[in-house]
């Protein structure tokens, strides 16, 4: 049976995982089976990290809506309850956004809830 060496095939395969793993530390970018382990355990992390940054940025925004609402005197779950009673439908990347940037705004959006629910 003749020998096959798998000249290009395998040596591309193997430059484009030392190429992904560029900038790693020690071995993980000069030897192909560690860098091969670590490539593949960043492409996990970065996989799972994709959701996971959907899950820790509406933290981020509820935390923002929250503190501004209650320096305009109301809590979170009544301002948003109130915004939906409204029909405001504004996400909460938008009211983060108005409460850090333009806080005239978020106010009057808080006194039209406030009217709303006396």
């Amino acid at each position: 049976m003749p020998r096959v060496t798998r000249g290009t095939k395998k040596s591309r395969r193997r430059a484009k995982i030392l190429k992904l793993a560029k900038g790693y530390w020690g071995a993980r970018s000069h030897n192909y089976r560690t860098a091969k382990e670590a490539v593949e355990r960043s492409l996990q992390y970065s996989y799972r990290d994709r959701r996971t940054r959907k899950r820790d940025f509406r933290r981020l925004w509820i935390i923002r809506i929250k503190a501004a609402a209650e320096n305009n005197g109301l809590s979170y779950s009544r301002f948003i309850h109130g915004l939906h009673q409204l029909n405001i439908e504004l996400d909460r990347k938008i009211l983060a956004d108005l409460a850090v940037h333009s806080p005239q705004t978020f106010f009057r959006l808080v006194e039209k809830v406030k009217e709303a629910q006396a």
